[in-house]
C-alpha cells in the first residue's frame, strides 16, 4: 500500500493563518489534513481531501516520552485506524518496536517529522517503515511528498528480450491511454499477453513525420493484454478507465504513477510481437502503425515497424503467474 502524507493544520493559530498550510496540501497532492474540531467542513471547501479532526475516533495521538507511551500506542492501534506518533528528540527503537508489534494489525502508523531526513529514515524504518508521515511545516510539504513518491514507487528490473517473430495479424480493438501527466523520453506503460512478461511500450513523446507527438498517450495494444498497476497487480487494458491511475516506467525500470484522463479503443489493424529469453517466450499485440515504438536494449525507441527478428528490446519478466492480477506461485501457461 501506497505511503501517506499527512498534513497537520491544527493548531492554535486561528483558522485564517492556517488556511494556507490546507492549500498547499491540496496543491501538493497531500493524502489527509489533520484539523481542529468541527473544521472538516472549512477544509472540504477548499477542495476535495481526506479531512481527520483531532477528536476523531478513527485515530489516536500520543507523543513518545516514555516506554508506557509506546505500550499505549500499541494497544491502541489494535483498536483504531491510525496511530499518529510524535517525540520531541527522535530515536528509531521506539518506532521500531510499535511498527514490529503492530505489522499483523490493520493499523496505520503516522509519524510526524520535521524533515526530509527524518522522514526518509520513518519510511524507511525496519525495511517496512511506517505508512506515512505527518507535517506541519508548508515548506516541507513539497520535498516530502517527492521522497514519497519515490519511496512507494515500484522498481521493475527490466530484462532484453529476442524478438523472435514479428507477423501482421489483421484488424482487432487496441487501447490508448492518455494521461493527464507527460511522459518523458524512455518512459512508457508495461503491457504483454502473458501475465510474466510484459513489453516496454513507448510513450508518444517522439515527433513524427505523419503525426504530431503525443507525450501524454502510449498506443497500448489489444484489449485482451495486461498492464502493471501501481500497487503491483495487473489489469487488462481493457478495464481501465478515466481516473484510475497507471504506471509509467522507463528504461531503467524506475515508475511514477500517473492518472488516466481518457481511454479510447478503436480498430485497427494488429502486428503480433513473439519474443524470448532462454526458456520463456512471451507474445504481444499491438497496432500495425509506425508511431509506436518498443524500446531497445539501449533505451531507445525502435517502431514496430522497422522491428526484425534478432533485435534485442526491454521487457519485464516474472516467475509464477497471476489470480485477479495477483501474483501467485503456480504453474500457468499462457499461449
Amino acid at each position: 500500500m501506497a505511503k501517506e502524507l499527512w498534513v497537520d493544520a491544527s493548531g492554535s493559530e486561528n483558522w485564517d493563518a492556517r488556511k494556507k498550510l490546507v492549500t498547499t496540501a491540496l496543491e501538493n497532492g497531500a493524502n489527509v489534513v489533520l484539523v481542529e474540531p468541527g473544521e472538516e467542513q472549512k477544509v472540504l471547501i477548499l477542495g476535495r481531501i481526506k479531512v481527520f479532526e483531532r477528536n476523531s475516533s478513527k485515530i489516536f495521538i500520543r507523543k513518545i516520552q516514555s516506554k508506557e507511551d509506546e505500550q499505549d500506542i500499541v494497544r491502541e492501534g489494535r483498536k483504531k485506524e491510525y496511530v499518529l506518533v510524535s517525540a520531541s528528540d527522535w530515536k528509531i527503537i521506539p518506532l521500531e518496536n510499535i511498527i514490529a508489534d503492530l505489522q499483523k494489525e490493520k493499523c496505520r502508523i503516522i509519524t510526524e517529522v520535521s524533515s526530509v531526513e527524518e522522514a526518509k529514515t520513518a519510511l524507511e524504518t525496519l525495511e517496512v517503515g511506517v505508512a506515512g508521515v505527518l507535517v506541519k511545516n508548508p515548506v516541507l510539504v513539497k520535498k516530502v511528498k517527492s521522497l514519497i513518491d519515490e519511496v512507494s514507487a515500484l522498481k521493475l528490473p527490466l530484462t532484453a528480450v529476442e524478438v523472435t517473430k514479428i507477423e501482421q495479424r489483421g484488424m482487432g480493438d487496441r487501447v490508448c491511454v492518455d494521461t493527464a501527466s507527460m511522459f518523458t523520453l524512455s518512459e512508457g506503460m508495461l503491457v504483454g499477453s502473458q501475465s510474466n512478461g510484459l513489453f516496454l511500450v513507448h510513450s508518444e513523446t517522439l515527433e513524427s513525420e505523419y503525426v504530431a507527438s503525443r507525450p501524454f498517450r502510449v498506443n497500448a495494444g489489444a484489449v485482451h493484454a495486461y498492464t502493471i498497476m501501481p500497487n503491483g497487480k495487473t489489469n487488462y487494458l481493457s478495464e481501465l478507465k478515466a481516473g484510475d491511475e497507471v504506471l509509467a516506467v522507463d528504461s531503467k525500470g524506475s515508475s511514477r504513477v500517473m492518472t488516466i484522463g481518457r481511454c479510447k479503443i478503436e480498430k485497427r489493424p494488429l502486428l503480433l510481437i513473439e519474443a524470448k529469453k532462454d526458456k520463456i517466450k512471451i507474445s504481444t499485440l499491438v497496432q500495425n502503425a509506425e508511431t509506436i515504438n518498443m524500446v531497445d536494449e539501449k533505451g531507445r525507441a525502435v517502431s514496430v515497424t522497422k522491428l526484425k527478428t534478432g533485435d534485442r528490446i526491454l521487457a519485464y519478466l516474472e516467475e509464477g503467474g497471476r489470480h485477479f492480477g495477483m501474483r501467485i506461485k503456480e504453474t500457468i501457461e499462457e499461449k
